[in-house]
């Protein structure tokens, strides 16, 4: 049960950086003008809003693997594109969907109650990450 509650913790934050960071969700509708880095934004939010919808209660638990793994692709292509405007944000984006994609094997792997903290605290960190990158992508996308 543990196990259960544990996950859906760990898609919750992720709802949570899609709110946190909302400030391009609108820039992928425009010209293809806009730098890589605005549709690696809003393919990340797209994501999200995945996660947001899957039923975790009719269909448990793998709903969520594809999107969580497909997230973190995301992520690191987001820190990647974002690497020539907003190399500080993208590099420390980039550090935290690390750890938290070691913290998802890990916890994976052995389920217990120190695992799946480890996993909320690095959904944190790509949060905080996340949303420092959003702030300055205010101005771009």
């Amino acid at each position: 049960m543990h196990r259960t509650s544990g996950l859906v913790t760990f898609a919750t934050a992720l709802c949570v950086l899609a709110a946190g960071a909302g400030c391009a969700g609108g820039g992928a509708t425009g010209a293809s003008a806009e730098p890589a880095v605005c549709d690696s934004f809003a393919a990340a939010q797209n994501t999200v809003t995945h996660i947001k919808q899957a039923n975790v209660s009719e269909n448990g638990l793998t709903a969520l693997r594809p999107y969580v793994s497909e997230l973190i692709q995301q992520l690191t292509q987001l820190a990647v594109d974002a690497k020539a405007q907003f190399s500080q944000q993208a590099d420390q984006l980039r550090a935290a969907v690390d750890v938290l994609s070691a913290s998802v094997d890990t916890a994976r792997d052995n389920p217990d109650l120190a695992n799946l903290g480890a996993v909320r605290q690095a959904v944190d960190g790509v949060r905080d990450t996340a949303r420092a990158l959003a702030d300055s992508l205010k101005n771009t996308c």
